[in-house]
């Protein structure tokens, strides 16, 4: 019971408490699993007939536990398109604002990350797995909350960097900070598994109980941070 567009060359944002559907909906895009009723077109076409391989070109997806395998930098991030050059994977790798501290790194590019990427951090496997994105260049990007693990400096210089490189594409953003999300074309809230509402920023402060309580909490959360941080309470 979820009708909804993600049309090109807009931001969708999909908001909503824990369980309410928003990574749920994400994996069902990218066909992780297939529905029991209804349909997901992509320009009108069920992918379920669209090849596995061609529904791969079209979707992007940065997920929060971002998994790296056990080879360089390098190589991590040319798995968006196998046939980059090396100045690609450094372009990309500095729109994703980590070229700086890749070159820190004690072999640079060339450095292995470990089983899991578990030489870096969580930060660090995150903006390497958004160059691995930005190389593929699909039409189609879904980020499930693809920045939670950075300090609120580079999330902000993060959220930049990606809005840039996705002008042109269908996005799809699963957000629980709601300020980041303000700007989207649309925002779908979710509880429960259904639909609850679709609009604005603004539209939904002005009509949606729901959103108006995950915004309350979001505010109430950034004051917390604000107040803890200047005064240690």
């Amino acid at each position: 019971d979820i009708d909804c567009i993600f049309k090109k060359n807009e931001f969708t944002a999909l908001v909503g408490p824990s369980g309410s559907g928003k990574s749920t909906i994400a994996r069902l895009i990218a066909r992780f699993w297939d529905t029991n009723e209804g349909s997901i077109l992509i320009g009108g076409v069920d992918i379920r007939d669209i090849s596995i391989s061609k529904l791969n070109e079209l979707i992007s997806f940065v997920t929060q536990d971002t998994y790296l395998f056990n080879c360089s930098v390098k190589e991590n991030i040319r798995l968006g398109n196998p046939d980059a050059s090396d100045t690609e994977v450094f372009n990309a790798a500095k729109l994703a604002c980590c070229d700086e501290f890749i070159k820190e790194l004690e072999s640079g590019y060339d450095t292995v990350v470990g089983n899991a990427g578990n030489k870096l951090s969580g930060g660090e496997k995150q903006r390497i797995s958004i160059a691995r994105m930005i190389l593929k260049n699909s039409p189609i990007v879904i980020l499930d909350e693809a920045t939670a693990f950075m300090d609120p400096e580079n999330e902000e210089k993060m959220n930049a960097a990606i809005a840039e490189v996705i002008k042109d594409k269908t996005v799809i953003v699963i957000a629980h900070h709601l300020h980041s999300i303000i700007n989207a074309h649309q925002i779908c809230v979710l509880k429960n598994g259904y639909l609850n509402a679709v609009g604005t920023h603004q539209e939904l402060i002005d009509t949606c109980l729901e959103y108006q309580k995950l915004w309350t909490m979001a505010n109430n959360s950034a004051n917390w941070r604000v107040s803890h941080n200047q005064g240690g309470n």
